[in-house]
C-alpha cells in the first residue's frame, strides 16, 4: 500500500512548516489557553487517534489525512514532551535520552517484523501503526533535543536552530553525494526536523526570542502551511497529468 508522499524536496519542506507549526500550536493549546501540558496531551492525543484509526482504515494514500497526522503528531509531541521534561520533572537531558531509547526500541520492533524500516510502502495496519509511533516519538524527541540545546547547552533558540540547519544540510549533501541507505537518511532527517520545528518555534514565540506570543505566529504558520499544501497539491497534479501525456 502507497500510503505516504514521495520523499522529495516538498515532502520535506512541509513538514518542516507543520513541525514549526506544531511547537507554536502545542505551546498556545497547553499555555497561552492554560489547560497545562496533561489536559493538552490528553485532548491532542484522542484527535491523534481518531485520525490514526480513520488512516489504519484507508488502504490508499490520502495527502490531507497524511499531513493532519503529521501536525496532530507534532503539536502532540510538543505537549507530550513538556509533561515528561518539565511536568513529570525528568529534566531535559534525561528526556531526551530516554525518549531516544524509545525510538530505539520501535525502530527495533519495526525492524524484527519486516526487516527493513522503509516507508515506500506501508504493507499492513501493524506498519503503519510502527511508523506513526516513530514520527510521534521522534516529534518529542524532537522538542525535548531542541529545549535540551537551546537551554541546557546554552546555544539559545536561534544557536540550536543554525546547528541543527547545518546537520540537516549535512544529511541533505549525504543524500547527493553518498550510498548512505536512503532509509537511514529518511530517519535521521525526521530526527533533525523536528527539533528545528523546535527551536523555530521556540525563537518565534518565547521572550528569549522574538516574543511574538503564540496565537499570531499559529495562525501564520497555518496559513502558509494550507497555501504551500494547494501550491504541492496542485504541481504535483500537473506533473502526474505530464507523465500521463495529457
Amino acid at each position: 500500500m502507497k500510503k505516504t508522499p514521495p520523499q522529495d524536496a516538498w515532502f520535506w519542506l512541509m513538514l518542516l512548516s507543520a513541525t514549526v507549526l506544531g511547537e507554536t500550536a502545542g505551546d498556545l493549546i497547553s499555555m497561552t489557553l492554560h489547560v497545562g501540558y496533561g489536559v493538552g496531551t490528553l485532548v491532542l492525543a484522542a484527535l491523534l487517534a481518531t485520525a490514526l484509526v480513520a488512516e489504519l482504515m484507508t488502504r490508499t494514500e490520502h495527502p490531507a489525512l497524511f499531513w493532519t497526522l503529521i501536525i496532530l503528531t507534532s503539536t502532540t509531541g510538543t505537549t507530550l514532551s513538556d509533561l515528561i521534561t518539565r511536568s513529570l520533572k525528568l529534566g531535559y537531558t534525561l528526556g531526551t535520552l530516554a525518549l531516544a531509547a524509545l525510538l530505539a526500541a520501535i525502530f527495533g520492533i519495526w525492524r524484527m517484523r519486516t526487516r527493513s524500516l522503509s516507508v515506500e510502502r506501508l504493507e499492513t495496519p501493524g506498519v503503519t501503526f510502527l511508523y506513526w509511533t516513530a514520527i510521534l516519538t521522534s516529534s518529542t524527541l524532537g522538542t525535548a533535543f531542541g529545549d535540551w540545546l537551546s537551554n541546557d547547552a546554552g546555544l539559545g533558540f536561534a544557536g540550536a536552530t543554525s546547528v541543527l540547519a547545518v546537520l540537516l544540510l549535512l544529511l541533505v549533501l549525504a543524500a547527493f553525494f553518498t550510498r548512505v541507505s536512503r532509509v537511514l537518511l529518511f530517519w535521521l532527517g525526521i530526527v533533525v526536523t523536528h527539533p528545528i520545528g523546535a527551536t523555530m518555534g521556540d525563537l518565534l514565540t518565547k521572550e528569549d526570542g522574538l516574543n511574538l506570543g503564540t496565537v499570531v505566529p499559529s495562525i501564520v504558520l497555518l496559513g502558509i502551511f494550507l497555501l504551500l499544501s494547494l501550491f504541492v497539491s496542485m504541481y504535483r497534479r500537473r506533473q502526474g497529468r505530464q507523465l500521463r501525456g495529457e
